[in-house]
């Protein structure tokens, strides 16, 4: 694994971010992402699912636990499955999102607070830290296996 970082100052960045990112997304994928509340995990995804060709509003599935999201792109990723684990009470409850099922038909998968789900997930996972470092300003941290390389205007080796 080889760790890329970026730095953000504003929302739209933040999103550009997640956009760079999409480009070495895979069906198959799940990208979990870890950091406090309000670190900018929806915005991210937003750029992600932009990226994809999801055409409808991307919003946080608190409450829903997981959003699906028809995808239109030539990577061959159909559905952008968005999950959110901040009001999950146990492992159980997170496999029970069956997640790592939803993937293996052209899926990935985004999970926002997926360190709650550590044990469940598979070695192969893009793993992905944001820490607020003022009230607008974003460290992002991503952890890619070294085949895929993220476009280097936005991200730096670490």
């Amino acid at each position: 694994m080889t760790e890329w970082t970026c730095h953000t100052e504003s929302i739209e960045q933040t999103q550009s971010a997640g956009v760079a990112l999409a480009a070495l997304l895979r069906p198959g994928d799940t990208v979990v992402l870890t950091g406090p509340l309000g670190a900018g995990k929806t915005a991210l995804t937003q750029g992600i699912a932009r990226a994809l060709g999801v055409r409808e509003r991307v919003t946080s599935p608190t409450f829903t636990m997981v959003r699906q999201h028809v995808c239109h792109n030539s990577q061959g990723i159909e559905v952008l499955h968005h999950a959110d684990l901040y009001r999950t009470n146990s492992l159980d409850e997170i496999a029970d999102l069956t997640l790592d099922e939803m993937v293996t038909t052209g899926g990935v998968a985004v999970v926002e607070w997926g360190e709650m789900g550590d044990p469940l997930w598979p070695p192969t996972i893009v793993r992905l830290s944001i820490q607020p470092t003022s009230d607008t300003s974003r460290t992002l941290t991503v952890e890619l296996d070294a085949a895929r390389e993220p476009s280097s205007d936005v991200w730096s080796r670490r």
